[in-house]
């Protein structure tokens, strides 16, 4: 099964609809609830809702999925000059709180509230036929429409460390911030290492908020150590807080590892800019934006006067 350990828990919707082709008769007995075996809608919305419940079980790469919500609907349609036969219509929409998205969920219902109405009406349409059945809707995750990236967006990374500053370290977590920009069509514009200095860190951040490059990452510095000095130093030149920001990075890290507490990161507005102060470890700095991508750039438009 794919890992899907880093994405981010969302909201996420899907809806799917489907249809089973039928004669008249057959659907005469359906409006008139005078099946052989019992009442079709009821028994068919109990399929679906069990069907759904057991995807991860019929399919193997899907993972189990919590289902919050599911809205289940059926109508009866004739014939007419477009269409040759008529039939039973399913549409079936659902919402889940997770990790990953839930398609396949209410197409496995679909389909299998299809197969119940042609075990029901079987007995008495010898041309049954299910056909049309097609993911209509899907919200939420990194997909989602509202979560795509504006073209021309840029940023710049700052490396906040004496022994990479020196040449003692290969720096690690500067590369993966830019991997994970570059991934997302954000171009990097600048890129420099300094030693953890009040005044190098200050000096080449005032310089990229001249030059109104929108975002703004530094790693490291933002432990309880006593050269962990770039939380304090990019705090005194905050315009405004973005709590929410390193609140998000800490909740996500937290459910990794209980070491995230200890992380002292940062976010905050400077001038247009946003500057996002991430940890120094790879894994720290990865997580971090693994929490806050793509959803951060939102706020670019926001600072301009966009609205939510």
């Amino acid at each position: 099964m794919k890992d899907i350990t880093s994405k981010q828990i969302t909201l996420r919707t899907a809806a799917a609809e489907g249809k089973v082709l039928c004669g008249k008769e057959a659907i005469h007995l359906i409006r008139t609830n005078a099946l052989p075996k019992g009442d079709l809608f009821n028994i068919a919305k109990a399929a679906a809702m069990l069907a759904s419940k057991n995807t991860s079980n019929l399919i193997p790469h899907c993972h189990p999925v919590a289902i919050e919500g599911m809205n289940i609907e059926f109508d009866t349609f004739d014939a007419n000059e477009e269409l040759s036969s008529g039939g039973v219509k399913i549409y079936i929409e659902a919402k889940s709180i997770g990790r990953t998205g839930i398609e396949m969920e209410v197409l496995t219902a679909v389909s299998v509230a299809a197969l119940t109405i042609y075990d029901l009406l079987k007995p008495v349409d010898k041309n049954l036929r299910i056909t049309d059945i097609v993911l209509t809707e899907k919200k939420g995750g990194k997909t989602d429409k509202k979560f795509k990236v504006k073209p021309g967006l840029t940023a710049a990374i700052l490396v906040c460390s004496d022994s990479t500053a020196a040449g003692k370290r290969e720096d690690k977590s500067g590369f993966i911030i830019k991997e994970m920009l570059l991934a997302h069509a954000v171009e990097v514009l600048d890129y420099k290492i300094v030693p953890d200095e009040k005044k190098q860190i200050q000096e080449c951040i005032k310089d990229w908020v001249a030059r109104d490059i929108p975002f703004i990452f530094t790693t490291g510095g933002t432990g309880l150590g006593p050269r962990d000095r770039t939380t304090d130093t990019i705090k005194e030149l905050f315009d405004r807080d973005a709590p929410g920001i390193a609140e998000a990075m800490r909740s996500f890290g937290q459910a990794r590892t209980p070491f995230a507490m200890l992380s002292r990161s940062t976010a905050g507005i400077i001038g247009k800019s946003i500057v996002i102060a991430l940890p120094g470890s790879s894994n720290g700095a990865r997580e971090s934006l693994e929490a806050i991508l793509p959803g951060v750039f939102h706020g670019r438009d926001m600072i301009l006067g966009g609205g939510h």
